[in-house]
């Protein structure tokens, strides 16, 4: 009877989000005002009055969904997590929720992220497609199967739950193996309106820029275990954790098989924290008995 902690990734923002954590609790005014001092701009009052456009500025997305999940996870009441989880960007929230990285660490890192991938999007035109209702080992092979024959950049980059996969490449890539995986029997394939080919080979850029700034970065014996996207298992190593931040850019998220382990290694209930409730739902797919709950998902 284990008790896990999840952490959104970047789509789960809205306007508005945090606005009612900092006017009704002290520490979580003190947290947001002292990251407006660390990016250098404020980015409280985008959050809190900015439209979904303002939100979709990468550099503001990202640290955004972080600072949600963290301050609401700081400075709300609930029990020890067993273990922890996070939706890509959402790892570097369950980190600062396991103790492995500080709240000022854990944001600077977020924000080079999210630099080095919008850089790295403005290098080549790529995509991401949502595919629903075919099996995970059909899209692995047909994504092969166009990378092969083209040239083109395709691969599976996030397993969001059993018949849910999304895959990610170059636009001509995408689009054509959208059109085959429809005709292998998905329900939709749907591009996606994102700004590129996030967890593929096309963000190797922004990896060198990452792994520079981790390497330098202080990383601490987590209290509890972290599943970790590109391995899918519980992992306490701070070296290790170090290397699979900074694989994820380029690697899969695993959620499905990552949930299926936390399951295996005894999580019966999974508490959501931060904006959204997309979690919950790819849990409940995922694991019909789990008990599902979250903290400040409005």
């Amino acid at each position: 009877m284990k008790h896990a902690y999840v952490f959104p990734g970047q789509g789960s923002q809205f306007p508005g989000m945090g606005k009612n954590l900092y006017d009704t609790n002290a520490k979580a005014k003190e947290l947001f005002e002292r990251a407006n001092e660390i990016l250098g701009f404020r980015i409280s009052d985008i959050m809190f009055s900015g439209t979904e456009e303002d939100l979709k500025q990468t550099k503001v997305t990202q640290p955004a969904v972080f600072l949600h999940a963290v301050i609401a996870f700081l400075c709300t009441e609930h029990g020890q997590p067993d273990m922890v989880a996070g939706h890509s960007l959402g790892e570097f929230s369950a980190l600062v929720a396991n103790g492995a990285l500080s709240f000022e660490e854990a944001l600077k890192l977020v924000a080079i992220r999210a630099n080095a991938m919008q850089k790295a999007c403005e290098l080549q035109p790529s995509t991401m497609a949502a595919v629903l209702a075919l099996d995970d080992a059909k899209v692995e092979e047909i994504s092969a199967a166009v990378s092969a024959e083209t040239g083109e950049v395709v691969v599976a980059a996030n397993y969001n739950c059993p018949g849910q996969l999304v895959i990610s490449g170059s636009l001509k890539g995408v689009e054509i193996a959208c059109e085959r995986m429809k005709a292998a029997g998905a329900k939709r394939a749907l591009i996606l309106p994102v700004g590129g080919a996030f967890h593929s080979p096309l963000m190797a850029p922004a990896k060198e820029e990452l792994k520079a700034a981790i390497e330098k970065a202080t990383f601490n014996t987590p209290s509890c275990p972290v599943y970790q996207n590109v391995v899918a298992k519980a992992v306490t190593s701070p070296d290790e954790i170090k290397q699979n931040l900074i694989d994820q850019l380029t690697g899969a998220v695993r959620w499905t098989q990552s949930v299926q382990a936390m399951v295996a290694d005894g999580a019966t209930e999974f508490t959501e924290v931060g904006p959204g409730k997309v979690l919950q739902g790819l849990v409940q797919k995922i694991y019909k008995e789990a008990v599902v709950n979250g903290i400040e998902n409005k």
